[in-house]
């Protein structure tokens, strides 16, 4: 074996382990689940409990834009993505810690801030870890790497949520045992991140389409003061980008419609899906099935898989919603928690494939801006959209998923027409 062949096989275990500890940690750590359920648990008014998704999901993705500059100003950018782990592990350390001696108003507040501060360390993971992918593995197994990552960290979740299945009542320090175990996966995350041999500067320059706009050379002060300007730039004159970011806005039904698969299960008078571990476990094997294979498949044609993922999703979900309206309560009792582990395997398929279409899309810098760009924008959109589909909600959650289905049919539909960029140079 060449030593250019074996740094990449290095690199490439390095990177599948360090995110599917990553991945694991999302799980344990998770605003979808696991922190609701503290909060339940420990008494919190439940507007404490809406605020949960919206700070970890929009507080990744906000800042990447603005931080930016900041991440292109490093030649190497391995040690960005270690601090970002660590800053992770230690946000989930002082949420574990609040788990086990706060409670009401003081462990949402300190839960809060907290989590705000490990989506901030996250977003910078977000930037670098991709760069740093761009950097060391070629075009045409990026897909098949995030996707084996992805299935390590569902693997990790399928057993951490078998064995919660065990335990039919948690108490408030099994949450909190929970949590720690989180905190330190980011640590072994960070511990093999540091592995990876990374070049200073990128072997692969940032190719101009004829659409793409000029940009002022990163970390340059013009653009360190006016990246909302850069960013809201490269949305209108950069095509290939523009479409990415539609595409991806019309993609949001596999995100946003776990939640109210369960609501809509439970007004059909079913409780299969309200524990703990059943959402753990859903969202493990998920990840587990889908994983690899999506990642193979978006190696070929990332565009294809977005859109085969959202037009799943979409179909099931109008099926879900039919079935609880029209089938009796026993084929429901079925139907519902084989119908969410479709919409997360969907997801899975739509994370993998977005992710690989985005390192893909463009090389050096420009991939590092727009990855950033890219996700400042949807962490608007995810806010615009999630308070659309919660005034849809409020007649229902059937309602609120027929919403997320029309968009989701009709991402399914733009994503065919995307730029195929996921083939080997």
């Amino acid at each position: 074996m060449s030593d250019a062949s074996h740094t990449q096989s290095h690199n490439s275990r390095r990177f599948i382990i360090s995110n599917g500890l990553q991945s694991l940690g999302d799980q344990l750590v998770s605003a979808k689940t696991v922190l609701p359920w503290l909060f339940h648990s420990a008494g919190v008014p439940g507007f404490f409990s809406a605020l949960l998704v919206p700070v970890r999901e929009a507080g990744a993705m906000l800042p990447q834009a603005a931080l930016t500059p900041w991440v292109t100003s490093h030649r190497a950018r391995k040690g960005l993505w270690v601090a970002g782990s660590v800053g992770q592990a230690v946000a989930a350390g002082v949420i574990a810690a609040a788990a086990l001696w706060a409670d009401g108003v003081a462990l949402s507040g300190i839960v809060l801030v907290a989590l705000a501060a490990l989506a901030l360390c996250r977003a910078v993971c977000s930037l670098a870890g991709k760069d740093v992918q761009g950097r060391t593995i070629p075009k045409g197994s990026r897909g098949l790497i995030t996707g084996r990552a992805t299935q390590l960290g569902g693997a990790a979740t399928l057993i951490a949520g078998l064995g919660l299945a065990l335990w039919s009542d948690i108490p408030r320090w099994g949450l909190a045992l929970l949590l720690a175990i989180g905190a330190a996966t980011w640590l072994g995350a960070a511990v093999s991140f540091r592995g990876i041999v990374e070049p200073e500067s990128a072997p692969e320059s940032a190719p101009e389409s004829a659409d793409a706009p000029s940009a002022s050379p990163a970390g340059t002060a013009g653009t360190a003061s006016a990246w909302w300007v850069d960013t809201w730039s490269l949305y209108r004159k950069d095509r290939n980008f523009r479409t990415f970011v539609n595409v991806r806005s019309l993609l949001l039904v596999s995100a946003l419609s776990s939640s109210f698969i369960v609501l809509l299960a439970r007004e059909a008078g079913q409780d299969v899906l309200s524990g703990l571990a059943g959402f753990i476990l859903a969202s493990g094997l998920a990840s587990l099935v889908g994983g690899r294979v999506t990642g193979m498949w978006s190696d070929k044609s990332s565009r294809l898989v977005m859109a085969n993922g959202a037009a799943v999703a979409s179909l099931v979900v109008v099926a879900l919603v039919a079935a609880a309206h029209w089938l009796p309560g026993t084929a429901v009792a079925w139907i519902m928690p084989i119908g969410f582990f479709m919409v997360n395997l969907a997801h899975t398929a739509i994370r993998v494939a977005r992710k690989t279409y985005v390192v893909d899309m463009a090389g050096g810098d420009k991939r590092t801006q727009y990855v950033g760009a890219a996700n400042t924008m949807m962490g608007v959109i995810l806010l615009i959209v999630g308070a659309i589909s919660g005034v849809f909600a409020l007649a229902g959650p059937s309602t609120a998923l027929l919403f997320l289905a029309a968009i989701g049919a009709l991402g399914a539909w733009k994503a065919r027409s995307m730029e195929e960029v996921s083939v080997r140079d």
